[in-house]
């Protein structure tokens, strides 16, 4: 009897192990049935400028470089600016090399009256030297109350600078009072200060009952006394 049992054993576990190995290898076939296909990989064609041909060997893929751009040439400014004109001192200024003033050393002061036109004074400076000078501007004229010296009447200025050669003279005119009816503080001077240039001064005695106010004026340097006197 256990010969009989272990002769059927045997051909049973054969049979039940190639019916395992056969449900294995079906199992993997219908897995590799049911797999989805994976696509070939595809190779880049090769360029023309790259892709070898036959006998040739392959060269280097040539490089493209753009050509420079060129960059637009700067704008360069036409315009030039000019010179700017040098400042020349005006005709009569002190700084005029060209025209030596008449100074104290030169000339003679005068303060004088005259009838008309009323509350005025004439000046006169005659120039005493051996060489011309020049009556430059107006005077500046204080008296001895005065802080600052009195108003210059600027429509009086000439046309041209007023020469004087040895001997001539020049005049102004000296306003002592301003229009009547003015609220205006007078008062009667002695002294009349005169400065030609600005460092040569006259003092005079101012003529008897000189009376002067707030208003008082002097004009430019005139080659006559009458145009003097018109201011």
């Amino acid at each position: 009897m256990r010969t009989s049992i272990r002769t059927l054993t045997l051909p049973a576990a054969a049979l039940i192990a190639a019916l395992a190995l056969t449900a294995c290898q079906s199992t993997g076939q219908d897995a590799a049935a049911s797999a989805p296909a994976k696509p070939a990989p595809t190779s880049a064609a090769p360029t023309a400028s790259t892709a070898p041909t036959a006998g040739q060997p392959a060269t280097a893929p040539q490089k493209t470089t753009a050509p420079p751009t060129e960059s637009a040439p700067k704008p360069t400014s036409t315009s030039t600016s000019k010179p700017k004109p040098v400042a020349e001192a005006p005709e009569g200024a002190d700084g005029n090399p060209s025209l030596r003033p008449c100074t104290a050393a030169d000339v003679k002061v005068v303060a004088s009256k005259v009838s008309r036109p009323i509350n005025h004074l004439a000046l006169t400076i005659t120039n005493t030297g051996d060489r011309t000078c020049h009556a430059l501007n107006a005077p500046l004229v204080g008296f001895e109350h005065s802080q600052a010296p009195i108003a210059i009447v600027e429509d009086s200025k000439p046309q041209a600078v007023v020469s004087l050669a040895p001997g001539a003279s020049a005049y102004a005119s000296l306003i002592l009072t301003g229009e009547p009816g003015e609220d205006t503080h007078g008062t009667t001077v002695r002294t009349i200060k005169v400065s030609l240039t600005a460092d040569s001064m006259v003092t005079l005695k101012a003529p008897e009952g000189t009376y002067v106010d707030d208003g008082a004026a002097v004009s430019y340097w005139q080659q006559d006394l009458e145009d003097a006197l018109q201011y």
